[in-house]
């Protein structure tokens, strides 16, 4: 028997065999095409124009892809509008409230019903553009509102029965360069508070109302009539532009006199801006102490015993030992500004918020407000239900102060009002139980971002 002492292997191809990709015309097997080969510069123009046809293919093959995949997702339903409605002048912002829509125009206002889309009530007024507006169903047809217009007043109308009354414009004053201009105005739920931000020309101040809806209810049911006839209510459905123009110009006289047949409302509270603070003018741990009048919570931070000289010593123990670093970012300014903005809320009773038994509280009524200004690290809580003063304190004392490591940027409270949520600057995110007092959770955002709002969903 013949044993191969070798496995069988295939020889490898002769150099005569190797395929030359190089050679021009290896692939022509036509002796009669042999003279059809591109000479150069065609050959690489023919190559280009391949290479940007075979890549235009390959992204049109991507798009096929996408356009594929796009199908299978679920398209998000379009809405088309279903009925229009046609104002007088321009239209800068609408409110629903109940079943009306109000629209604040640049020569007043007007109510349309929300079934329709027809106009049922307008007050007009031709050098009064509304610029925001805010509404709230009181109940019995009734609804608040609050208007600002491009001047910076707050014009705070009752609409009832399809007509408007106007009660009060809320920072009107006789001098105009005492005047203050509105920044922001909110409305409590329910519709038993209103909050107006205001600012002057050199500083700024939170105002707190309470809103009289019962004794207005009460009023308008005792002279329906007169209240009727007080407020301005006209249909302009086939009035012609002439007519428009001798209304616009008449409408206020008649709307302003709705001041005297409705309660005014009542301002609780005047809330200011912290002060800066200095240095310290006690000689002793108990003369500050005499200062406090409750030692059961934490205060602004006032009554402290670091004299103007410790302050100015740390100053300049931090410039000389960052100096590098305060170069590198600018001159920093030395001089604290005062605070001109301020975030705040309407909080519903809790243990926080704790009353006095002399004053009742109902679970769906405000029963304080929580504030807090531009660059502070203080989130002050104030009480709405206290006995009414003939003067209202100009400076009134924080019931609770809550201190947080960095300036608080932005904040929001739940629609429960249990749940209070806090963002800093230094990105982190707190989650506080306001029942309770102490906090569910803390999130840090590890990259440097600056949180701008805050919501709950």
């Amino acid at each position: 028997v013949y044993i191969r002492k070798k496995p069988l292997e295939i020889p490898p191809p002769s150099e005569k065999d190797w395929l030359k990709d190089d050679e021009e015309d290896f692939f022509l097997q036509d002796p009669n095409r042999k003279r059809d080969a591109l000479p150069q510069p065609f050959r690489m123009i023919n190559k280009l124009v391949m290479l940007v046809f075979e890549n235009a293919m390959e992204i049109i093959a991507r798009r096929e892809m996408l356009r594929e995949a796009q199908k299978l997702k679920v398209q998000p339903p379009k809405c088309f509008p279903t009925a229009e409605f046609q104002v007088t002048g321009r239209a800068n912002c609408l409110a629903v409230s109940g079943k009306y829509i109000f629209v604040g125009l640049s020569v007043g206002l007007a109510a349309f019903k929300v079934s329709d889309c027809k106009e049922v009530c307008a007050w007009d007024a031709v050098k009064t553009e509304i610029c925001a507006i805010h509404a709230l169903d009181l109940g019995n047809e009734r609804h608040v509102l609050l208007a600002v217009d491009e001047m910076g007043l707050v014009w705070l109308f009752c609409f009832h029965k399809e007509s408007f009354l106007l009660i009060k414009i809320l920072n009107e004053v006789e001098d105009i360069s005492k005047r203050s201009t509105c920044v922001e105005v909110v409305l409590s739920p329910g519709g038993d508070y209103a909050g107006v931000l205001l600012q002057g020309n050199t500083k700024a101040w939170l105002e707190i109302y309470r809103l009289p809806k019962d004794s207005w209810l009460k009023e308008m049911e005792k002279s329906p009539g007169a209240a009727a006839g007080l407020a301005f209510r006209e249909r302009r459905s086939s009035w012609t532009s002439v007519i428009h123009i001798f209304l616009l110009q008449e409408s206020p006289v008649s709307a302003t006199q709705a001041d005297a047949k409705l309660s005014l409302p009542v301002l609780l509270l005047k809330v200011k801006p912290p002060k800066p603070i200095t240095g310290s003018s006690f000689k002793s741990p108990l003369d500050a102490l005499k200062k406090v009048p409750d030692g059961s919570m934490l205060g602004l931070g006032y009554n402290h015993l670091i004299k103007d000289s410790q302050w100015e010593q740390q100053e300049a123990i931090f410039r000389s030992t960052y100096q590098e670093y305060l170069e590198a970012e600018g001159k920093r300014e030395s001089k604290e500004e005062i605070p001109r903005h301020a975030t705040f809320h309407f909080l519903l009773p809790s243990w926080i918020l704790q009353v006095g038994p002399e004053m009742k509280v109902q679970p769906d009524v405000p029963a304080g407000i929580s504030v807090h200004w531009d660059g502070s690290h203080n989130l002050c809580l104030y009480l709405l239900n206290h006995p009414l003063k003939e003067k209202v304190d100009s400076d009134p004392k924080p019931h609770v102060v809550w201190l947080c490591a960095a300036p608080i940027a932005c904040s929001a409270v739940s629609s429960c009002s249990r749940y209070l949520a806090l963002a800093c600057e230094d990105a982190t995110i707190t989650i506080w139980d306001k029942h309770l007092g102490y906090p569910l959770s803390v999130t840090a955002i590890l990259e440097e971002r600056l949180i701008r709002s805050i919501h709950f969903l």
